[in-house]
């Protein structure tokens, strides 16, 4: 199997994992069980208080419930918008997610070049893992603040106990982040250039102080003193010939 079907294919598996952590995400906004707690001791009187983000509701054993929204923004907790705040960025991240995952995919073909798509692809694996990052902190800080509540002995009010939607948040939120995880490093390795490739290398042929260009022929050279020696050997020796006369007597007379 090739590289490219091996890629595509834990592209499909991250995309379906990370579309189902979003819809279970998506889930537990409208759902009212991110707390709750029971009140009374006999059966026929027993109360069931729970809540979320928006809205309390109570319900009793005969099924009648009733939910109110909370009456004022501003008389809530600074806790409480920030996790409505991060909830929300959770969605809508997630969602353009999958988008930008969808068009970058290689078994979509939507995009244009190999690189162009792994690029999409990998802007897509960071916005999901934004969105997880988002929806991990929303529930875990939630978690945090109703368990604090639950265990300190000075807190007079009533107590409540983590509802269903946080764990289902959770889920959510673990598979986002694997998925996106996953995308960002297989999208990343192809689109994104490494240091490697960016440095630039001298030719081996330009010529410097200390390099030469061999000669084009692949003829054998032999090395042959230089002329100045050679005109020396080939000059003729000059040998200086005394003219020796002979003189008889008569000359001197």
């Amino acid at each position: 199997m090739k590289y490219r079907t091996v890629v595509m294919y834990t592209e499909i598996g991250c995309f379906v994992s990370c579309l189902c952590g979003w819809i279970l995400v998506c889930s537990t906004l409208p759902t009212e069980y991110w707390t709750f707690s029971e009140v009374g001791s006999i059966v026929l009187t027993t109360s069931n208080y729970y809540s979320n983000l928006w809205r309390d509701c109570i319900s009793d054993t005969t099924g009648v419930s009733d939910c109110k929204d909370y009456p004022s923004m501003l008389a809530l907790p600074a806790f409480l918008h920030a996790c409505r705040a991060l909830a929300v960025c959770a969605v809508i991240t997630g969602f353009f997610g999958g988008v930008l995952t969808l068009i970058g995919m290689k078994c979509t073909k939507i995009g244009g070049s190999e690189v162009a798509n792994a690029r999409v692809t990998f802007a897509g694996g960071i916005t999901y893992l934004t969105s997880g990052f988002c929806g991990i902190i929303t529930y875990s800080w939630w978690a945090n603040r109703v368990i604090t509540e639950f265990l300190n002995p000075n807190f007079r009010a009533q107590k409540f106990e983590l509802g269903a939607a946080v764990f289902i948040g959770w889920a959510g939120s673990i598979l986002l982040l694997s998925g996106g995880t996953v995308l960002t490093y297989f999208s990343g390795k192809e689109g994104l250039p490494s240091g490697s490739s960016n440095r630039t290398h001298r030719p081996a042929t330009a010529r410097t102080r200390k390099t030469y260009m061999l000669p084009p022929t692949s003829s054998r050279v032999t090395l042959r003193p230089p002329l100045f020696y050679e005109g020396r050997k080939s000059r003729p020796s000059r040998v200086a010939t005394k003219t020796t006369g002979t003189f008889s007597r008569e000359d001197f007379v």
